[in-house]
């Protein structure tokens, strides 16, 4: 019996995962969307992934300008997350009052995330209902926002969750 995809959301669900966000810009019109399939692919050369649904306006951009960015969300963007993940229109503008800057390929890069990678992309798969592209890190910025260690924004069983160290 096949796998339906109910049971393979409710699988999943159990599954921690970060929380970024992909943003890209093409002639002008910037987007971007929550994201938690992101990972890397290799070291040398630099190569991550990151896995964007074929209708998803954000898609269409990184596809158009073949560049995007990967914001990786602290413990204290839930609502920069929530906007990106479409509490805000598709069609409204996701940056209304959110700072950003640019690296090389002018990918919007959010300010306060715990870490940006700005790519070009190498590679595109599509599979499904997903498109799989692999960006090739043109740059890359780590903050250290105090002198505490930063705390990343995961997602867990459909919450969002903190890290907590037991040492």
């Amino acid at each position: 019996m096949p796998v339906s995809k109910d049971e393979l959301r409710e699988a999943m669900r159990y599954w921690a995962t970060g929380v970024t966000v992909v943003t890209a810009i093409s002639e002008g019109v910037r987007h971007g969307m929550t994201v938690s399939s992101f990972t890397s692919v290799s070291l040398d050369p630099p190569l991550i992934l990151v896995c964007l649904e074929r209708n998803a306006r954000t898609r269409q951009l990184v596809l158009d300008s073949a560049a995007f960015a990967v914001n990786v969300l602290g413990a204290d963007q839930e609502e920069i997350s929530n906007r990106f993940a479409g509490r805000i229109s598709d069609l409204e503008d996701r940056f209304v009052d959110l700072p950003t800057h640019e690296l090389e390929s002018g990918s919007p890069l959010l300010h306060g995330a715990l870490a940006w990678f700005d790519c070009r992309v190498s590679a595109v798969f599509e599979m499904a209902t997903h498109t799989i592209i692999v960006g090739h890190v043109i740059g890359v910025k780590a903050t250290k926002e105090s002198v505490d260690e930063p705390q990343p924004l995961l997602y867990f069983n459909r919450s969002y969750r903190f890290l907590q160290d037991t040492k």
